[in-house]
């Protein structure tokens, strides 16, 4: 037996050890394609000072930060970087990685909520009794506070917001720190300055009241802005985890074990990744399906939420598709095992749902180079507007720099995007359309052409006996021997006539390719069923398929249709009630592409469509203006969806269509087309409802500031309202 080199074993070593949370798109050895999850980020500057820290790395040619969902996407060469390494730099820079995969995850997660949790505790408790040390200095009236209980209460705050400062506001003195030790000014050097300076005046004011801060403390205002800033991110670190056990919820639907059996008649318990394409495993009710394949015995009833996002049953029988992760409600399935491991729809959903929340859109982007350039200009403009009010009213300076520093914290305008974009994305997975590129919901909003394929798009991939009639025999007669003879071939025509029917007393069974399959019955006759022009000298034009007995006259003929998708029709018309053009593209005889564009209500068609003649359509429609999205499933609809503007794939499409597309429509539900394009709509109004509101914000509340008529604690609250805002706002569209 051959020993493998020891470069190659450790390469097999190391595909191995990444395999839960890598993908090899070079194939192993060459590049990888990892998924982490983050942990301490806290704005869309952190995803910079990340993906910065990576690249310095050897062997890292791409890093991808998506600051809404925290997950980090790295391409990288396992040979000339070790893991370690990669979870070294980072914490380095003060953040905590683990791999994607669902314990590590899970359980950064759960410590990421813990420490948030009680800093938020610690800053709402201590703020509420601040708070009840200052509130007799407001409302008390001349001379009812004498001078030494108001300097013992102010005592009194001052200890109070000592462990506010030291460990409920360390989130944004560490960030800012790593910000500025990588040259970025993001959000959390304005508020850390802020927080910073606002005690330092107040601690100032309370050791020498008639030194140049004045008398003046702002222990209040200091605590209720750190509480309400950690009450902002608490609920922006929510969306973030409930995105990623959406995620783990698809990755973890794999049962534990499958019952493999064996071709003696017994039965073993193996995991799934011990599963082989070819095996036969029983699914019991209430257990999950372990691979995708195809039921070979036995009938029930299937949840298929993993694809569709609806808990409603689907039947299932033999000859019926399953995929890995759905759960068989009802009765006993034997199932012959098709794709497994990282090759089964489920572990396809979970990589392009990990690529879409690790990409940081472009726009998100563009929004992280001007909220760096204007945190720039809201330090300059703080520090003009304390040394002109230094000149004007000294003891005001410090209130008036601060108050600045504060209401102008871009926050809301770096998680307007990816906010929007991230909730959007999860709506759609929840429908059955994943996501591969986040930029195609801004394409989308463009497309005014929807072009579909036929075969396998808008039909089902298999076919329907419509009518059949015969020449001199009973065609009624005829036809159960017909379906006796074509349940021995395994092709779709011949499938669609079997209809389940058993295989009759035939021998000499030959299938002739392209042709169709013969045989010989009991008394040595052979018979033909296939190609009218291979059955019969004198074929019916009007039939698809023939049977009958070699040189006899009698003759079944015998035509197919195409089983249209049940939610076919209702899809076209939405589309078109939206107002958009939609075209029937396709290779077939222009007879059945006729058929079914009447019977969707199409008025444009192309039949006959080669690949070539499909991609100069396509382009042709580009050249004159319009906007056009491709739908289809085949390899020669690959060059097509790669030429469109925007692409989608059918779930159950080929590979290489699928990687050509910027979704997947995992749920084969056309029905979801019209939705996904009514909200990529929706998405760039909210979108820009978040822009207009950050900068309305902005415009409003900063010449305020700047006059001294907006307090340190308003301008604490307004910063934190407007962020909280921008995330609830973008919620709506998961509904």
């Amino acid at each position: 037996m051959s020993v493998p080199p020891p470069g190659l074993q450790a390469a097999q070593a190391d595909a191995q050890a990444l395999a839960p949370f890598t993908t090899w798109p070079d194939g192993t050895g060459g590049a990888a394609l990892s998924q982490f999850q983050v942990a301490g980020m806290h704005c869309a500057a952190c995803s910079g000072l990340i993906e910065a820290a990576l690249l310095k790395l050897p062997g890292v040619a791409q890093a991808s930060v998506n600051p809404a969902s925290a997950r980090l996407s790295l391409r990288w060469r396992p040979a000339q970087l070790a893991l370690a390494d990669v979870l070294a730099a980072l914490r380095a820079i003060g953040y905590e990685v683990t791999p994607d995969v669902a314990a590590p995850a899970r359980e950064l997660r759960r410590r990421e909520r813990r420490q948030a949790l009680w800093r938020l505790f610690v800053a709402g408790f201590l703020m509420m009794q601040v708070m009840m040390l200052a509130t007799p200095a407001y409302v008390a009236e001349a001379g009812e506070l004498s001078a030494d209980l108001d300097r013992l209460l102010r005592w009194g705050s001052w200890v109070l917001t000592l462990p506010v400062m030291a460990f409920a506001a360390g989130p944004f003195f560490s960030g800012a720190w790593r910000q500025l030790q990588a040259r970025r000014l993001g959000m959390d050097v304005p508020v850390a300055l802020g927080i910073a300076v606002t005690f330092v005046a107040s601690t100032g004011a309370l050791f020498d009241p008639a030194g140049l801060l004045g008398h003046e403390v702002y222990f209040d205002s200091l605590t209720m802005f750190v509480a309400l800033l950690l009450l902002a991110r608490w609920f922006e670190l929510g969306a973030r985890h409930r995105a990623a056990e959406a995620l783990e919820a698809v990755a973890g639907a794999l049962p534990g074990a499958a019952e493999r059996l064996l071709d003696d008649g017994r039965s073993e318990r193996v995991p799934p990744e011990a599963l082989r394409v070819g095996d036969r495993i029983r699914v019991a009710a209430g257990e999950a399906f372990a691979a995708d394949g195809q039921v070979l015995a036995g009938q029930g009833l299937v949840n298929e939420a993993l694809l569709t996002g609806e808990s409603a049953p689907v039947p299932k029988a033999p000859g019926d598709a399953v995929v890995a992760g759905s759960i068989n409600l009802d009765g006993s399935l034997v199932v012959s095992v098709q794709r497994v491991g990282a090759d089964t729809t489920a572990q396809g959903i979970v990589r392009l749902m990990q690529q879409a929340q690790s990409q940081r859109p472009l726009a998100g982007g563009v929004l992280d180079r001007v909220a760096a350039r204007f945190t720039a200009v809201v330090l300059l403009l703080a520090l003009g507007a304390g040394l002109a009010w230094w000149w004007i009213e000294p003891s005001r300076a410090v209130a008036v720099a601060v108050a600045v520093l504060i209401v102008t914290c871009p926050c809301a305008l770096t998680l307007a995007a990816p906010a929007a974009w991230l909730t959007a994305s999860g709506a759609l997975a929840r429908r059955g359309l994943l996501l591969a590129d986040l930029s195609a919901l801004e394409r989308l909003c463009e497309v005014g052409t929807v072009v579909f394929d036929k075969t396998g798009t808008l039909s089902e991939d298999r076919l329907l006996l419509r009518r059949h009639w015969a020449r001199g025999a009973d065609a009624d007669a005829l036809l159960p021997v017909a379906r006796s003879l074509a349940a021995l071939s395994r092709h779709p025509h011949a499938q669609a006539i079997a209809d389940g029917a058993s295989a009759g007393n035939w021998h000499d069974v030959r299938e002739v390719a392209g042709r169709g399959v013969e045989a010989r019955d009991a008394a040595g006759q052979l018979w033909r069923l296939g190609a009218p022009g291979w059955v019969s000298a004198s074929p019916d034009p009007e039939a698809r398929l023939a049977f009958g007995p070699d040189g006899e006259a009698c003759m079944l003929w015998l035509d197919l249709a195409e089983v249209t998708r049940a939610d076919a029709a209702e899809a076209v018309a939405a589309l078109q009630a939206q107002g958009l053009r939609v075209r029937l593209l396709s290779g077939d005889q222009p007879a059945a592409v006729a058929r079914m564009a009447d019977m969707l209500g199409m008025a444009d068609w192309t039949a006959g469509a080669t690949p070539a003649s499909k991609l100069a359509a396509v382009r042709g429609w580009q050249a004159d203006g319009e906007r056009v999205l491709m739908v289809g499933d085949g390899i020669n609809d690959a060059p097509v969806l790669a030429a469109a503007d925007v692409r989608i794939a059918m779930g159950q499409g080929a590979m290489l269509a699928r990687s050509a597309a910027d979704a997947l429509l995992v749920s084969n539900r056309l029905s979801a087309l019209p939705l996904a394009l009514a909200l990529a709509l929706r998405t760039r109004r909210v979108l820009r409802q978040n822009l207009a509101w950050s900068a309305l914000y902005n415009l409003a509340c900063v010449p305020l500031a700047l006059a001294g008529l907006l307090p340190p604690l308003a301008a604490g609250i307004g910063m934190a309202a407007s962020s909280l805002l921008v995330v609830l706002n973008a919620q709506r569209l998961a509904r």
